[in-house]
């Protein structure tokens, strides 16, 4: 083994060491100060729901904490209300199941390493996360390790805005793996990909012989796409298809960040129109991305219309072209997506398990399309625009 080759590897062994103590640390961190405001919800609504404090209490108490620890940040009443609220919508597990049927987590204990405190025992207790015991049924499967690294912000719009358990687990899940911003998860709520993600009619079980890879594709798209950016009336402008499908292509190249946090943020974008050059034959697709998670290419066929198998033929060929010239030693074969207006989902679930190629239907809805409720809980498309210009200013500085 030569010297550089040595020290290649010793970067390496201590860039991973630094990276993982970082991770445990901020997991650490983010650990217990969950368990600590579910310890301060719990006492908070133990002796605030049965009026034990009065009216005002929670008020007086937060006031009071500042004027003790000048500085302190996060203890405003409102927060305090906010940690009741995480200790009561998660503490109804801990009676939901019986017996027979449920799985019990005990989360982390905070205590210092001989197990002694320096604390009074009824503050002590606050952080003592052996109370925390969340009761689930076996047919259920609790994301306690996402759910220790996500922000309390985050937890506290996942409990407003999502009552149902499993689609509670799903938002869990993504805010973890895609490390959503609280606006991310806003907008994935609104969009509601708990009923979206992973339902869209595909050949990938049938396709994809890598253990595992079909199951990371079908969980990877969703069966509907909202491109809140596209000018509806610019494509009821035109006249011929082909060129109201190249108007929705612009305007996603034009906001591809966008398109692409409605992906996913594993999706690497490599080019619009990207041409296919193979046996003298020209052929381009609409949209070419790359995916970290999959370690593959992904062609994206867009069409305003409602669906037609001839898409399917269509998408074949680009796919056998790029495994064939394009696909990489290391990479798994190329996924292809028809993005559509409209289709028949059954009728698609049946032509698709034909081809040989894994590809998967999907449709999509524009700013027009949406209902009024969700438009407004959606941020504003402008707005988003303008913060992400000014985000690829810094990075360009």
């Amino acid at each position: 083994m030569n010297e550089i080759k040595k020290y290649d590897d010793a970067v390496q062994i201590i860039k991973t060491a630094i990276l993982q103590s970082q991770y445990d640390a901020a997991r650490s961190v983010n650990e217990k100060q969950l368990t600590l405001y579910y310890g301060i919800g719990k006492y908070i609504s133990a002796n605030s729901r049965k009026g034990f404090w009065g009216k005002g209490a929670i008020d007086t108490i937060s006031e009071r904490l500042q004027n003790e620890l000048p500085g302190l940040r996060g203890f405003s009443a409102r927060n305090l209300r906010y940690m009741r609220a995480f200790y009561e919508e998660w503490s109804v597990l801990e009676s939901c199941c019986n017996e027979d049927n449920r799985q019990v987590l005990a989360v982390a204990t905070a205590k210092n390493a001989d197990g002694d405190s320096n604390l009074a025992p009824a503050s002590a207790k606050l952080l003592d996360g052996s109370f925390w015991h969340l009761q689930v049924p076996n047919s259920m499967v609790f994301p306690i390790d996402e759910f220790l690294r996500i922000g309390f912000t985050q937890h506290r719009k996942i409990f407003e805005k999502v009552k149902d358990l499993n689609a509670r687990f799903f938002y869990i899940r993504q805010c973890a793996k895609q490390g959503y911003s609280v606006e991310e998860l806003e907008a994935a709520i609104a969009r509601d990909d708990f009923r979206h993600q992973g339902n869209l009619p595909n050949n990938f079980p049938k396709t994809l012989s890598v253990a595992g890879q079909a199951l990371r594709a079908i969980s990877t798209f969703k069966d509907e796409y909202l491109l809140d950016f596209i000018n509806v009336e610019e494509l009821g402008a035109r006249d011929s298809q082909d060129v109201d499908e190249r108007v929705v292509e612009n305007a996603i190249v034009q906001n591809v960040r966008n398109f692409i946090l409605a992906f996913g943020k594993d999706f690497t974008f490599v080019r619009n129109q990207y041409h296919l050059d193979a046996f003298g034959e020209d052929q381009y697709i609409d949209l070419l991305f790359f995916n970290r998670e999959l370690n593959c290419l992904v062609a994206v066929e867009l069409k305003k219309g409602k669906f037609k198998t001839s898409y399917l033929g269509q998408l074949q060929g680009y796919l056998s072209v790029l495994d064939g010239f394009e696909r990489k030693p290391h990479e798994n074969p190329a996924i292809g997506l028809i993005l559509c207006k409209d289709m028949n989902r059954s009728f698609v679930d049946y032509v698709i398990q034909d081809y040989s190629k894994p590809k998967g239907v999907a449709t999509y809805k524009t700013a027009d399309d949406m209902p009024e409720k969700l438009r407004k809980a959606l941020p504003d498309v402008e707005d988003l625009r303008r913060l992400l210009d000014g985000d690829a200013k810094v990075e360009s500085k």
